[in-house]
């Protein structure tokens, strides 16, 4: 996959769902995946669901093939099938690749990707997530992301993933705003008519982050329950 030329300057984003590239119609079909994932043009991006448990090969493997990006894995779950989780593609240069653990017990295993990718200008930390679904899970969770971020502070930072977060001023939307900055939140599911913005991007500094809206193309609307967030990161 090749850069656009004629995009727009800096380095660009995208927080993907592909649900197991199971789409709207029922069919899972990976190839309308990789298709979006050309649409969104992206340096780098983060996938959820991405699921190797029903097929011959291995979904992200796959995936980096097609697109010509690297891979970096975070699985969740780990099966005699395959395994299921997050992961991130990237044209980026990989400085450091670290997991959280986000489990909580009794709830499906969840977990984030810490990244640290080079730009010509510096060094971005990304944290590429996918959190719970009940709201006690995902207090923990941000809790878990915040302190790892706080931690060891980066000077830019990003923050994006499905967030399952979708009430604007719950105790996790509270804490991560307070974190990064109140930020702008396009809808995003259900992909068809999307109502509520379960998939975020967040930067720190807030005013490096540029361009944030949801990729809202037909294909989209079709390859997945959720549409791609997409934003462009310029230092």
């Amino acid at each position: 996959m090749t850069p656009n030329k004629n995009r727009a300057q800096g380095f660009r984003l995208a927080s993907y769902n592909i649900h197991g590239a199971l789409g709207r119609d029922g069919r899972r079909d990976l190839g309308r995946v990789v298709r979006v994932l050309e649409e969104l043009d992206a340096d780098l991006v983060a996938l959820q669901e991405v699921d190797s448990r029903h097929g011959e090969f291995d979904m992200l493997d796959e995936l980096a093939a097609r697109t010509g990006l690297t891979p970096i894995a975070g699985p969740t779950l780990i099966h005699h099938r395959g395994s299921y989780g997050n992961a991130v593609l990237t044209r980026a240069s990989i400085l450091a690749v670290r997991r959280i653990d986000l489990s909580v017990q009794g709830r499906e295993p969840r977990g984030a990707i810490d990244v640290d990718i080079r730009l010509p200008d510096g060094a971005l930390r990304v944290l590429a997530t996918h959190l719970g679904l009940r709201p006690a899970e995902r207090r923990h969770q941000v809790q878990r992301l915040l302190a790892a971020l706080k931690e060891s502070e980066r000077p830019a930072t990003v923050m994006m993933g499905d967030l399952n977060e979708w009430f604007f001023w719950s105790q996790p939307s509270r804490r991560l705003h307070t974190y990064f900055m109140q930020t702008a939140a396009p809808p995003t599911f259900p992909a068809r008519f999307p109502l509520l913005a379960l998939d975020r991007i967040w930067a720190r500094p807030k005013r490096m982050l540029r361009e944030l809206r949801a990729h809202t193309s037909p294909l989209a609307r079709v390859a997945s329950d959720h549409l791609p967030v997409t934003a462009v990161f310029a230092p």
